[in-house]
C-alpha cells in the first residue's frame, strides 16, 4: 500500500506553475523512479507522512543534498515553528516547505479563484495556507531565531532562495465538472463533491471509502465495493458529525472517479 501511496504521490500535479501565485516559486523535481524502498510510520498523519515521500524523492537526485528536515526554530522555551526542509541543489541552499492539501471549489467563498478554494470541513482554505507561508512560514527563515541553525551549516538567510512544493487534489462543484481555473494548475482537478441532496443521483453506482492516506491514491477497482443503500446507511454519521470525506465512486460504465461527500 506505501508503493500505491507514493505512486498517488508523485501523479498529484502542482498546484501552479512558477512563481504564478503569490511570488512563492515551486520546486521542480522530476521523479526518477516511482519505486519506494523506505518503512515510513503509518501513525503520521498525511502531512508528515507526505514529507517523509517527498525526503525520499530528494534523495534520489543526484545533484541535491539534504542539510537538516523538521528544524524546530525555538526561541528560548517559545517554538516560533518549523523549517520543513534545508537542502542544497547544485551547491546552492534552498529553503524548503512541503505542502499537500485537499481542497473544494466553492464560488460563494471569496472574489478570486484562490478565495473560492476551501477544506472539505470549510475550516479552512487556500488563501489562509499562502497567508500564512508568506507572512509567518517563510519569514522565518530571517528571525534572529533562525540564525544559530543557520550558522551551524554556515548559512546566512540572504544567501537563501525559497521555495514551495505545494501539491493539491482539487474538487469543483458537481453540476459545475466544467469550471476552468485560470490561476491554479487544472490538472489538480481529480474529482467533484456532492451533498446529501445530490446522493439519490447516484443511486446505480456502487462506492468505496478510503482511509485518509489513501485518498492519496488513484481509484482502482480492487477494493470492496459498497452498494448504493450499504454506502448511505454507512455515510449517515459524517452528515451527523460535519464531517466531510472523499470517496471513490464506480458508474455502471465502469468509469471511477474520486468525490467528496460533504455534510455542507
Amino acid at each position: 500500500m506505501l508503493q500505491k501511496r507514493y505512486e498517488g504521490f508523485l501523479k498529484t500535479p502542482c498546484l501552479w506553475k512558477e512563481d504564478d501565485v503569490y511570488g512563492l516559486q515551486q520546486f521542480k523535481i522530476d521523479y526518477i523512479s516511482e519505486q519506494i524502498d523506505v518503512e515510513i510510520d503509518d501513525n503520521l498523519r498525511l502531512g508528515k507522512y507526505v514529507e517523509r515521500f517527498v525526503s525520499f524523492e530528494i534523495e534520489q537526485q543526484p545533484d541535491i543534498s539534504v542539510l537538516a528536515e523538521n528544524i524546530q526554530i525555538q526561541d528560548g522555551k517559545t517554538t516560533l515553528g518549523e523549517i520543513d526542509c534545508l537542502l542544497k541543489r547544485n551547491g546552492k541552499p534552498i529553503h524548503l516547505e512541503v505542502i499537500y492539501k485537499f481542497y473544494l471549489y466553492d464560488k460563494s467563498v471569496g472574489d478570486t479563484e484562490i478565495e473560492h478554494f476551501i477544506g472539505p470541513n470549510r475550516k479552512d482554505s487556500l488563501i489562509e495556507k499562502l497567508t500564512k507561508l508568506r507572512e509567518k512560514q517563510l519569514p522565518l527563515l530571517y528571525t534572529d531565531a533562525c540564525k544559530p541553525y543557520l550558522d551551524k551549516f554556515d548559512l546566512k538567510a540572504k544567501d537563501i532562495t525559497q521555495e514551495v512544493y505545494f501539491k493539491a487534489q482539487l474538487f469543483v462543484p458537481f453540476a459545475k465538472q466544467d469550471t476552468a481555473l485560470k490561476t491554479l494548475n487544472p490538472n489538480c482537478v481529480v474529482g467533484f463533491y456532492i451533498n446529501q441532496n445530490d446522493l439519490e443521483r447516484f443511486e446505480d453506482c456502487k462506492f468505496f471509502i478510503p482511509n485518509k492516506k489513501d485518498w492519496l491514491l488513484e481509484p482502482h477497482t480492487y477494493v470492496n465495493w459498497l452498494s448504493f443503500d450499504t454506502f448511505k446507511i454507512n455515510t449517515k454519521n459524517y452528515f451527523d458529525e460535519q464531517f466531510s470525506t472523499l470517496c471513490w465512486v464506480k458508474f455502471k460504465t465502469g468509469e471511477l472517479k474520486k468525490l467528496f461527500l460533504v455534510w455542507w
